[in-house]
């Protein structure tokens, strides 16, 4: 018989929570727990390494529909390995629109702080551009930013 893992232990093992723990249990992503005589969940390294995988998929950002379809795949290793690859790419593809909307806020920002570099920094908040942006639409705002830009 294998050595039995408190919750406690598993999750110091893994990087994860005892809530996190839990949590990943009552979702079904890991198999429920045995219980002790006393009740208390008990967990085996089988446990340990998917919630390694569990925790290695959300630091690499997949949602938590993602993660179920990739354990289930670990699940069933005959289906192919293009399925992974497609749920790889589609998050690829949502990390990479992402990307794109930071972009698009950067220069924004960079927008508003060049503008008041060069209107009125050092000047009271009543003057201020960035203010005065942020008070406008955000179709006007950006034209505004934008036509400020000391770039």
């Amino acid at each position: 018989m294998s050595a039995r893992l408190s919750i406690g232990l598993v999750a110091r093992r893994t990087g994860a929570t005892v809530p996190t723990v839990r949590y990943y249990e009552d979702i079904g992503l890991l198999p429920p727990a045995a219980r002790t005589e006393a009740g208390q969940r008990s967990y085996d390294e089988a446990t340990v390494r998917r919630l390694v995988f569990i925790r290695r998929c959300r630091d690499f950002g997949f949602s938590i529909e993602q993660v179920r379809e990739l354990v289930g795949l670990v699940d069933q290793p005959d289906r192919p390995c293009a399925e992974v690859r497609d749920i790889a790419a589609a998050h690829l593809a949502q990390v990479q629109q992402k990307l794109e909307e930071l972009k698009a806020l950067e220069a924004n920002l960079s927008a508003f702080v060049c503008s008041c570099d060069t209107a009125c920094s050092g000047g009271p908040a009543v003057d201020c551009t960035i203010l005065e942006d942020l008070a406008l639409p955000a179709e006007k705002a950006q034209v505004v930013g934008a036509a400020r830009c000391c770039g």
